[in-house]
This record gives C-alpha cells, sequence and structure tokens, in this order.
C-alpha cells in the first residue's frame, strides 16, 4: 500500500508542517500590520491592525452633530466595515496558498 507510487506518510507529513510554519508567519506578518478605513470624505478614518482590531478612531469635528448623533453612528460603521474589507483583502494577498492534496487511497478522488 505504501511502496512504489503509494502514499508517503513522511513526506506529507513534512509537507504539512512547513505549510503550518509558513501559515503561522503569514499570520504574524499580518497581524504586524495596519490598515485605515474612512467613510464620509474622510470625516472618520478608523485604525485596525491585520487581525481585525480596533486601534484608532479620528472623527472631524464638522460631523460632531449632537441633534445627529445617529449620523455619526453610521459614519463609524461604515469606516471600520471599510477597514476590515481592507484586512480581508490584504490577508488573502499574504496567506500562503494551500497545495492540491494527493488522492488519498480509500478515499475517493
Amino acid at each position: 500500500m505504501f511502496g512504489e507510487g503509494g502514499l508517503d506518510i513522511n513526506a506529507l507529513m513534512a509537507q504539512a508542517q512547513a505549510m503550518q510554519a509558513q501559515f503561522e508567519r503569514a499570520q504574524a506578518d499580518l497581524a504586524a500590520r495596519t490598515v485605515t478605513g474612512s467613510a464620509g470624505g474622510d470625516a472618520v478614518v478608523v485604525t485596525v491592525n491585520g487581525s481585525g482590531e480596533l486601534l484608532s478612531v479620528v472623527i472631524k469635528p464638522e460631523v460632531c452633530d449632537p441633534s445627529d448623533t445617529e449620523t455619526l453612528g453610521d459614519l463609524v460603521v461604515a469606516a471600520v466595515r471599510d477597514a476590515n474589507h481592507k484586512v480581508a483583502v490584504l490577508a488573502q494577498a499574504t496567506m500562503p496558498a494551500m497545495p492540491d492534496m494527493p488522492d488519498l487511497p480509500g478515499l475517493g478522488g
């Protein structure tokens, strides 16, 4: 079953360990990066790290209308969504591609 042309479990394990190390490095790199998102023509600007943690919020004074806090809240939500979308794009570009897995005997394929 593991002879010539069969499954080399040691090679498969080595490949899995290498992929895990590469994935962990990519995650660490991503977490160390920051991305900004904005809304309302930069009336609200937020900064998040690559893990999606909100680091800062900057709000221009002219959007601070005490009689319309709903709009300000909407701008903050939109800016955070913009930043999180950018993090998702960055993560997709940063994370290593998964290699094709071999057909395993007895599992179809």
